[in-house]
């Protein structure tokens, strides 16, 4: 559908079908689960509900309105809105364009996973985790080939349009996730020792009496962990939410929407955590893999310890390999696509604004090349084992920050450590004390909101989500970076007075003239 030759959604359940997706993507399978096991457990799980409720569901609903208020991309909707953050419709297209570089690697990854144990159930080749990760680490041109493969479906989702591509994909993309994520607890939960990964979840202390972890985390910790996995997890500040938003239509509830959409990504990170976490436990358990070692995060959890559960599991292991890795892939398909749509939306419109349209295709023709150019250098460098990290071309020797370590960590740490958590702190800041919340409040009056929703938004936008954020943003960089997190917070808290003053100051004035 089109409204004035701009591409709407279809249905009010295909955008939150497509918003789902956007939101559901490798940090649910893989780092959910395991942050919260590693902060606490049900302590984390408490706090990142807390978060998602005053933060996450502010800033969704924000993104949403000022998406649909302006009808337009990030860069342009921000011009609109903004006269002192305009930078922020930037930042919010550079950062899915940085996160591409690394994302379509990894869904290569994963395709790669899904063919070995193809190979596996079919020829009984046997694909083992961690040979089978460093083969793939070490051979850049396979992994270039398999991420074209990925680029390439996710450009022609996109160029079928928003109804027509990224809407119809969805609809049956994920419906099929939840059966296959279904499919997988279940053998997971059946497994032996299956009731220890559970325990690892939600037993406070748990993971540190029985000595998965060193020590408790303290509660600044688990706020900043939970903090980051709500941000990134629900696509928030990277353009998406924002650029999705703008396709919909004026009937729609965006209060309802945005609750539906971070009740929903909740839901399937913690089904993602039952999938998961049992199973790497009882493979641990079953093979004498020491307590401190048990737990590793990030791509080694997803293509080495699940790999050898599968591969321990006889026969059988190789379908539920396929099944786990195809629900995988879907997941990071529909993030992908929502990235691709936010990087070409801007240049989309700049058409239609001249009147020229059906150009979609060759500009998401161009944006998949661009994504390509900069992906090749992240595959070819294989997580940092073919010596062209960072690094080694600055003739950095010895412990070096994650910043450095490969091109995947560098392009993470600029997108999703620093661009997006600095846009949701200002995007606060800006709604809360430059343009005022009614910039948002006013776009939310289409679908009728509550009085005590309107106090609500009004204190979350003002105080709570730019002190977060800057909370989120020191423990990011300090991840990312090393160094002290005092100095982290401290440089944080100063951007953070800044940003606010820049908000702040003047406008009294700029209104009474």
């Amino acid at each position: 559908m089109e409204q004035n030759g701009r591409s709407s959604w279809g249905s009010n359940i295909g955008f939150l079908l497509a918003a789902i997706g956007s939101a559901v993507g490798l940090g649910n399978i893989w780092g959910f689960p395991h942050k919260m096991g590693k902060s606490g457990g049900f302590t984390f799980l408490i706090v990142y509900l807390f978060l998602a409720v005053f933060v996450g569901l502010i800033v969704m609903v924000s993104e949403l309105a000022i998406g649909r208020k302006t009808k337009l991309s990030p860069i342009d909707a921000y011009k609109q809105v903004t006269k002192k953050f305009k930078w922020l419709g930037w930042a919010a297209t550079i950062a899915p364009f940085l996160i591409m570089s690394f994302y379509t690697v990894l869904g290569g990854y994963v395709m790669q996973y899904m063919a070995l144990n193809l190979a596996e159930l079919s020829f009984g080749i046997t694909a083992g985790g961690m040979d089978s990760f460093v083969a793939i680490l070490v051979n850049p041109f396979g992994a270039v080939v398999f991420t074209i493969l990925f680029i390439i479906i996710c450009m022609v989702i996109v160029q079928g349009g928003v109804s027509g591509g990224i809407e119809k994909f969805n609809k049956i993309g994920m419906p099929a996730l939840f059966v296959m994520l279904l499919v997988i607890i279940v053998r997971s939960l059946t497994l032996p020792y299956a009731s220890e990964g559970l325990k690892f979840m939600f037993v406070p202390g748990y993971s540190v009496a029985k000595g998965y972890i060193s020590e408790a985390p303290d509660i600044i910790s688990v706020l900043g962990t939970a903090g980051g996995q709500m941000f990134f997890s629900l696509s928030l500040a990277m353009g998406a939410i924002l650029t999705y938003g703008s396709y919909l239509s004026k009937e729609e509830n965006l209060v309802k929407n945005s609750v539906i959409i971070v009740a929903a990504d909740t839901l399937i990170a913690l089904l993602a955590g039952f999938a998961v976490i049992p199973a790497a436990i009882s493979y641990n358990l079953q093979n004498g893999v020491a307590p401190g070692d048990m737990m590793i995060g990030g791509p080694k959890l997803l293509f080495v310890t699940l790999q050898d559960v599968f591969a321990n599991m006889g026969k059988i292991g190789p379908l539920f390999g396929v099944i786990f890795y195809a629900l995988v892939l879907i997941a990071a398909i529909s993030s992908a696509i929502s990235l691709m749509e936010t990087v070409g939306a801007h240049w989309i419109d700049k058409d239609l604004a001249k009147g020229e349209k059906d150009t979609r295709k060759k500009i998401i023709s161009i944006v998949s090349l661009l994504i390509l150019v900069e992906a090749v250098v992240v595959a070819w460098d294989g997580l940092g084992s073919n010596g062209i990290h960072p690094a080694a071309l600055l003739g950095i020797q010895g412990s070096v920050p994650d910043v450095l370590a490969d091109w995947l960590d560098f392009m993470d740490t600029w997108s999703e450590y620093l661009l997006m958590p600095l846009g949701a702190m200002c995007m606060a800041l800006m709604i809360g004390w430059e343009s005022g919340p009614d910039l948002v409040l006013d776009e939310v009056a289409h679908g009728d909101p509550s009085n005590a929703f309107k106090a609500f938004y009004k204190f979350c936008v003002k105080f709570i989500v730019p002190i977060v954020m800057a909370f989120v943003l020191a423990g990011s960089l300090k991840g990312a970076c090393g160094g002290s997190a005092v100095m982290w917070y401290i440089i944080c808290g100063v951007a953070l007075v800044f940003f606010w003053v820049f908000a702040a100051v003047g406008n009294k004035k700029e209104v009474a003239e």
